[in-house]
């Protein structure tokens, strides 16, 4: 089979290419998926450099996202023919991902597929879009609703970012978006901001200990001094939602926010979260967060193209969301 594959040499130098490999042998409570696609994240292209905090087996196949029908399984609860969707654990990361026409992975990390989404539109939510309903859900279930005021999204041009922005518009939301890309103001909008803030503007006050409070809620994706400036300006009793590092993974604060607004900071994690959360995540993008946007903020691609895309990605130039074709 053709697959993405990262290998690191006796010297320590990693390089990545497509390449013919053996196909999976599936083994007790696995299961053999054919994948029809998958996608790129931040962390596929980290383990794309070889980054010692994502992967340390090599040779190595990224891709921790997958959509495809079983092939083969020897598992009871699953049946050949059956689609079904991979995100996290340990896929792409130590165990071979989802940038390659098979995979195979234990059976206790899958989850059914909703019948009413396609391969390509579950792939196109993918791993950012698991994660923005993880994060719009702990909004939700903390009373923030449409009336309690502006919701600011950061980080808004990469894939959770703009997955966040086009649900919370569908749901009525009023999104504020911020962005370090001036000429993707227009992008932003069409896709459901009613307002940009660049970043540079955004950070002005940034060393100040408390700020204006302008947002009732805060999905964040990228830490660093943008969480921290948006704590500053989070109402009273307002939520705000982290699970990104892509601008750094301090996070330098006070506690004003928390013990004179009685602002909660959530974290998000779709990794490792049970299977019965990212199920139910599932059937909520299938229906009430249901988009009809996705074509605006998805590229897709082939086994080829993704070393270019990765370069993209680790250069912060990437736009919306990359999917993967494999079969």
């Amino acid at each position: 089979m053709r697959a993405f594959v990262v290998e690191k040499d006796k010297n320590g130098e990693v390089s990545s290419s497509v390449k013919e490999v053996e196909k999976p042998i599936c083994g007790e409570d696995e299961v053999l998926i054919k994948v029809t696609y998958s996608s790129l994240n931040y962390k596929d292209a980290l383990s794309s450099i070889g980054h010692s905090g994502v992967t340390r087996k090599f040779p190595h196949i990224t891709g921790v996202d997958v959509i495809g029908t079983i092939f083969e399984t020897k598992s009871n609860h699953f049946e050949v023919g059956q689609r079904v969707i991979v995100t996290g654990y340990d896929l792409g990361m130590n165990t071979d991902g989802g940038h390659a026409q098979f995979t195979k992975v234990p059976a206790s990390w899958i989850v059914k597929a909703p019948d009413c989404l396609s391969d390509k539109e579950i792939m196109s939510y993918g791993t950012a879009g698991l994660t923005a309903a993880l994060s719009i859900n702990e909004l939700i279930n903390n009373n923030i609703s449409p009336e309690s005021g502006d919701i600011l999204v950061t980080g808004a041009t990469g894939g959770v970012g703009s997955l966040a922005v086009t649900i919370l518009n569908s749901l009525g939301f009023n999104v504020v978006a911020i962005s370090g890309k001036s000429d993707k103001i227009d992008f932003l909008k069409k896709i459901g901001s009613k307002e940009v803030i660049l970043r540079d503007n955004f950070l002005k006050d940034s060393a100040k200990a408390l700020l204006a409070p302008k947002f009732a809620a805060v999905i964040d994706t990228v830490g660093g001094d943008i969480l921290s400036t948006s704590l500053k300006q989070t109402k009273y009793d307002g939520v705000v939602t982290c699970c990104g590092l892509t601008a750094s993974s301090d996070l330098n604060t006070n506690v004003f926010p928390f013990i004179l607004r009685g602002v909660r900071l959530i974290g998000i994690d779709s990794v490792e979260c049970s299977l019965v959360k990212k199920q139910e995540s599932w059937e909520q993008l299938a229906s009430k967060f249901r988009v009809d946007k996705l074509n605006t903020i998805i590229k897709e691609i082939t086994l080829d193209e993704i070393g270019d895309a990765y370069k993209e990605l680790l250069n912060s130039k990437s736009i919306g969301r990359y999917i993967v074709k494999l079969n």
